[in-house]
């Protein structure tokens, strides 16, 4: 039987160049989409998913992410007062039901590396990594459902998602046989590659379900060109030591670290608030 799965990690050491200059005052991950910072929801996914603690992955500077989670007595007393307890509540149930770890990423030395930052505190347990860019919108939270195929398979499984070839350059691509609905053995890992050499169009996006044995494989992976310790390669050196499996999630993703994906994440989420939706449709139909 699968051990239970307790710890999330996310990575948020990047710099977020692309959404310069705003994040020379604030991380990405706090930038709000919608009503509420991004990296809140990949944390209220982790609460969904009955996970119980978070480790941030962070560089030097960006504490204001760990810091947003801590209670604040002065911020209830404002709350309170503006007879907002509607967040109120929604603030404490998380600070309640997750506790939060910090562990530094120094130099930006990639995925694989900001992964490894976390063994000192994940130790020899099995765990879920979470990108902050990647929102996903469904009825059960995505990192659940590839933990639903993690217990019943006792694998190690990553989400994927099917989009078109002319797409497939900017993700990690896999191939591996169909063994049920969604559910897939991975048997090769290419990062970016061109359309004509994509093994599929079936990319890795950023929910992953992991063995402890990962921190091992990583801390024997070379340094990718450019220097970067890449987690796709030591995912594919765990696919040769036993089953890697990938699960074609149910939901719709939303890559906030990108400008065109943040507008669409805004303008969808702002269309599934009733009291919002009419706007939205005729501020969309003044500019038309």
């Amino acid at each position: 039987m699968a051990s239970k799965i307790k710890t999330a990690v996310i990575p948020a050491a990047g710099l977020g160049t692309r959404f310069l200059p705003a994040t020379k005052a604030i991380p990405k991950e706090l930038v709000p989409v919608l009503d509420k910072p991004a990296i809140q929801y990949i944390v209220e996914e982790c609460v969904r998913a009955g996970l119980e603690r978070v480790v941030f992955v962070i560089s030097k500077g960006k504490e204001s992410i760990p810091n947003y989670f801590k209670k604040s007595p002065a911020l209830e007393r404002v709350l309170l007062k503006k007879g907002k307890s509607k967040v109120l509540s929604h603030l404490k149930e998380i600070s309640r039901k997750i506790s939060f770890s910090v562990v530094y990423q120094d130099k930006p030395m990639g995925l694989g590396d900001a992964v490894l930052k976390a063994k000192s505190i994940v130790k020899n347990n099995p765990f879920v990594v979470i990108l902050p860019d990647d929102l996903i919108v469904s009825v059960t939270p995505a990192i659940k459902q590839l933990l639903e195929v993690y217990e019943n398979r006792n694998s190690p499984v990553i989400a994927l998602e099917r989009v078109p070839m002319d797409r497939v350059s900017s993700y990690g691509v896999v191939s591996g046989p169909r063994i049920e609905e969604r559910l897939y053995k991975i048997d090769r890992i290419v990062e970016k590659p061109k359309v004509e050499d994509a093994p599929s169009n079936l990319i890795i996006v950023g929910r992953y379900v992991l063995p402890p044995r990962i921190f091992e494989i990583l801390e024997e992976t070379r340094p990718a060109r450019g220097g970067e310790i890449q987690l796709t390669d030591a995912l594919e050196a765990l696919g040769r030591e036993r089953d890697l499996l990938g699960f074609e999630f149910y939901g719709d993703r939303y890559d906030v670290g990108d400008r065109s994906g943040f507008v669409r994440a805004n303008i969808s989420f702002a269309m599934r608030d009733e009291s919002l939706k009419n706007m939205i449709l005729e501020i969309v139909k003044g500019l038309q």
